[in-house]
């Protein structure tokens, strides 16, 4: 199992916000540090803005902040607000009918348990740690 593109740039674009130290860093340079075309840098970018993780500002002196320190900001944060909750198993969903197993799923306790194994090692993780911040 491996995670998509999109949570591996948006942990990268992340790393470089944090590695700013409250310095607005504008989507260019993000993008070059992070080693992400511009145009998926974007994307993201509104991404974490919308999740909170991120402040944009206009205008010729703008750029990007975290918005919030780093030491608030995990892992799961930043994975989740471009995938959305992390689920080991689509089975996991609210909605999601099986008709494979019906009522009863011999394996949901199992993907249960390693969808919160999964989801609490991600929250252990700041970028405060990770960034040496």
């Amino acid at each position: 199992m491996v995670i998509t593109r999109e949570a591996d740039y948006a942990v990268r674009i992340m790393e470089q916000l944090c590695r700013a130290g409250g310095q607005r860093v504008d989507a260019r340079s993000i993008a070059e540090a992070a080693d992400v075309t511009q145009r998926f840098t974007l994307k993201i970018l509104h991404e974490l803005v919308d999740a909170g993780l991120a402040v944009s500002f206009k205008g010729a002196h703008g750029g990007y902040l975290l918005a919030r320190p780093p030491e608030k900001i995990t892992l799961l944060d930043v994975i989740e607000a471009v995938e959305g909750p992390y689920m080991f198993s689509r089975c996991q969903q609210e909605d999601y009918n099986c008709d494979h197993c019906g009522v009863g799923c011999r394996f949901q306790r199992i993907y249960d348990k390693v969808t919160t194994m999964v989801r609490q090692e991600l929250a252990s993780h700041s970028f405060a740690e990770l960034c040496g911040a």
